[in-house]
């Protein structure tokens, strides 16, 4: 019989202590893993809460960008090509806010990348790799007696001209049939006559894809492919679908990087700074629920319970995403609930003045609410539009890239759509429910 479980188990906690005058308080906080049962069918997801390179740590490594064998007109371009494929490999593997950097100084050029709550430098490395040459080898017809004594390297040694300069990307796809993964891949037009060509010349045979001389995949050729994009089946999963094809993305380089330098990287901020900064919010949290109280009564109580339901929302969002808090992205969620405040703030005068003019308390909310609405959605819709421009979701050249400012904006944004909510609707709903006791009286 098919049931549904909800579990939260335990396996962690973060003590905090804050002592400040004489306010002495100590507590943990745990950290739990979301189980999810539906008949046979599991979900398990660690839902503790992720912290950027700032406040947490991480790994940093700094690569030479080879860029010998590129026309000069063209380095520009590959640097920021060698760049978002840097970057798109780290996210297929879920990293968030990864600090991706191209520098040149006096002719060289280098790649840093900073991978926030990575403590192992060796699975870093493994991440990003010490170089990245892809090849597509052919392969070939060999005489039965060589047949016997060939090794893996020697069945796929011919050339197709097909390497990593011509793979402009590859993703995860779902096959709409039977529901697998697949990996999809798609070349840019020099790549696609090349791979047309191997195609024909290899129909019904395999063709080997090395990664730095390994290889990696070895698919059959059953159709040719004019239009430069394939897919390569077989019994994947999703996470070995998701391997494959950040490895594939790796080789996807215009130029070849070389390791040259690794360090473990320390929290800038810290346990003490995440106390302090739990501290003043807290303290900052108490001074406006104590002002909305004394401004408005009763009124301002719903809010402050309204800002509470919006806290353990937001927080329950950065954990299922997962979100990486970094210290621009605590700001962001700060920022966002002055909004929320401010919501409420404008709902209740625009109530005070209705009240004022002489209407029942369920007709001045119902018209505070609708007249206030126009001025709070004006002003979100305003700051989503510029967290979105700092986000920067289509990687424009010209707009921000850095991942500290788009952590700030995911924040922000979140925080938004989440204060709009409860600020509305919540707060609407438990207003609704006094009106009604009063109407009762």
């Amino acid at each position: 019989m098919a049931f549904i479980g909800l579990i939260l188990n335990m396996p962690s906690s973060l003590p905090v202590k804050i002592h400040f005058g004489r306010i002495n308080w100590e507590h943990t906080f745990y950290r739990p893993e979301l189980n999810f049962k539906l008949g046979s069918f599991s979900f398990k997801k660690n839902i503790d809460l992720k912290y950027g390179l700032d406040l947490a740590g991480g790994a940093s490594l700094i690569f030479d960008i080879d860029t010998t064998k590129i026309k000069k007109e063209e380095i520009s371009s590959a640097l920021e090509s060698l760049k978002g494929n840097i970057e798109r490999r780290v996210n297929i593997f879920g990293i968030s806010e990864a600090n991706v950097q191209i520098s040149s100084k006096g002719g060289n050029n280098r790649l840093t990348v900073d991978l926030p709550g990575l403590t192992n430098i060796d699975e870093a490395i493994g991440l990003i790799g010490q170089t990245a040459q892809l090849k597509f080898m052919g392969e070939k017809e060999l005489s039965p007696e060589a047949t016997a004594t060939a090794t893996f390297y020697d069945v796929f040694s011919e050339d197709t001209g097909l390497n990593g300069s011509h793979l402009v990307r590859s993703s995860v796809e779902i096959n709409s049939t039977n529901s697998e993964p697949e990996v999809a891949i798609e070349f840019n037009a020099e790549g696609a006559k090349l791979f047309e060509k191997a195609t024909k010349d290899y129909l019904n045979k395999r063709i080997a894809i090395f990664l730095d001389d390994y290889p990696i995949t070895f698919p059959t050729v059953q159709t040719v492919i004019a239009d430069g994009r394939a897919v390569i089946s077989g019994s994947f999963d999703i996470k070995s679908a998701k391997a494959l094809s950040a490895q594939l993305n790796a080789g996807a380089l215009p130029a070849p990087i070389k390791l040259i330098q690794q360090s473990q990287v320390g929290a800038t901020l810290g346990k003490e700074s995440i106390d302090k900064g739990i501290r003043a919010g807290l303290i900052g949290l108490l001074i406006v629920s104590l002002f909305m109280i004394g401004n408005y009564g009763y009124l301002g109580f719903i809010a402050d319970l309204s800002l509470i339901i919006y806290g353990l929302i937001t927080l329950s969002l950065y954990r299922l995403i997962p979100i990486t808090l970094s210290f621009p992205g605590i700001v962001g969620f700060i920022l966002s609930v002055g909004m929320a405040v401010d919501s409420n703030i404008l709902i209740f005068e625009r109530i005070k003045e209705e009240t004022r003019r002489g209407k029942l308390f369920n007709t001045a909310m119902e018209l505070g609410f609708g007249r206030a609405w126009d001025s709070i959605k004006d002003a979100n819709t305003c700051t989503i539009i510029t967290g979105l421009i700092l986000f920067n979701p289509f990687n424009w050249s010209f707009l921000n890239t850095s991942g500290m400012v788009r952590g700030f904006a995911v924040t922000l944004i979140l925080g938004i759509f989440t204060s709009m909510f409860t600020g509305v609707f919540v707060t609407r709903n438990l207003l609704r429910v006094l009106a009604k006791r009063n109407d009762n009286k």
